[in-house]
């Protein structure tokens, strides 16, 4: 029930905002990799809350505690069971929206669906469950380290505060470098600048995260339903906050221009093409080049005004947001964008072993 992500190395997870904990299983790990820990806890240590005076001051360790599928710390092949305990959930703070919808949450569609909601910090709807996707992403990027590939995202836009650059002109080495994780430091104080300015106001904004896969090799994807951008595109569209999505690299507007101006030509055997338009997939497969892909984040929907909305009989009901939360979401993301990317990779590569002898 939509609980459930990936085909061969699976992911399902389980929790919600302000229950026990949060957590998850993963099936279809392969057996005898060595893994890093602590490589794992440093991926979520990038997504939790209260790491910066620009995100929420919700104070989680987000220390994950492994429950099964591990021996001598390498896989065992068999399902692999965590767990992320929460610590400092303060339902008093969403006491008030007990009975009132929220403007742009998910309050009045769960209620629409399941007749029931966790108003508690959204329940299950709450991006605190993108901690789990962290966990089987940094996993699952141990995996593709193996075969050449890395994974880097950044924040590229907050507002329109823009980062009008191309990765290569940068040293994305740089991107934990700031709380914003923006590669370049002068646009990093600009971002920055802009949330809190945004943050005194009451209000939030939204941002744009790029990502860039290096080290895929041709021939990962398949080449209908399962097109390789499509899945990719599908992993970004499921978090929370995200509104579009975009892949290839050029720096134009590829819907309004001419074939003659953003074919890639491919320059060697190995498929190297000397423009990347098509972000390193052509007909669902990869080709061989950087996989290219940025993501569009609406603002946080809970700010601290007043806003109209209704009750659950429809009464007309005036909100305003209490507690703790992002002025700008996108910092915090950085590490789940990763995640998603690499959990669809692995799956991809997962997938192509079994297309040969």
């Amino acid at each position: 029930m939509g609980n459930s992500s990936g085909k061969i190395f699976r992911l399902t997870t389980f929790g919600e905002s302000h229950g026990v904990a949060i957590g998850g299983v993963i099936d279809g790990c392969p057996a005898g990799m060595k893994i890093d820990f602590e490589r794992i806890q440093q991926q979520l240590d990038r997504r939790k809350s209260g790491q910066s005076k620009i995100s929420t001051q919700r104070k989680e360790s987000d220390k994950v505690e492994f429950l099964s599928g591990f021996f001598e710390g390498k896989t065992t092949g068999t399902p692999i069971g965590f767990i992320i305990k929460n610590e400092d959930a303060k339902s008093k703070d969403y006491s008030h929206i007990k009975d009132t919808f929220r403007p742009s949450h998910a309050d009045f569609t769960y209620q629409k669906k399941y007749g029931i909601r966790d108003y508690r910090g959204g329940g299950r709807s709450s991006a605190r469950e993108t901690a789990n996707w962290v966990v089987a992403g940094s996993i699952a990027q141990q995996i593709l380290s193996t075969k050449g590939v890395e994974i880097k995202a950044y924040v590229s836009a907050v507002g329109s505060v823009k980062l009008n650059k191309c990765y290569k002109e940068m040293d994305i080495s740089n991107i934990d470098g700031n709380i914003v994780r923006c590669p370049d430091s002068e646009y990093a104080e600009k971002m920055i600048s802009e949330i809190e300015k945004t943050k005194k106001e009451g209000d939030t904004i939204g941002g744009e995260i790029t990502v860039i896969a290096s080290g895929v090799p041709s021939g990962w994807g398949e080449p209908i339903f399962d097109k390789l951008h499509a899945d990719i595109g599908k992993a970004m569209l499921s978090i929370n906050a995200v509104h579009g999505f975009r892949y290839g690299f050029g720096g134009v507007d590829i819907s309004s221009s001419r074939g003659s101006d953003v074919n890639d030509i491919i320059i060697d055997k190995s498929g190297k093409t000397k423009t990347n338009y098509s972000g390193g997939i052509q007909g669902g497969i990869s080709n061989g080049n950087d996989i290219y892909a940025e993501m569009f984040f609406k603002p946080v929907a809970t700010i601290m005004q007043k806003q109209n909305s209704i009750d659950t009989e429809g009464n007309k009901k005036e909100v305003e947001g209490k507690g703790r939360h992002d002025a700008c979401v996108v910092p915090r993301a950085v590490s789940i964008v990763e995640s998603m990317m690499a959990l669809t990779l692995v799956n991809h590569y997962l997938i192509s072993k079994t297309n040969r002898l």
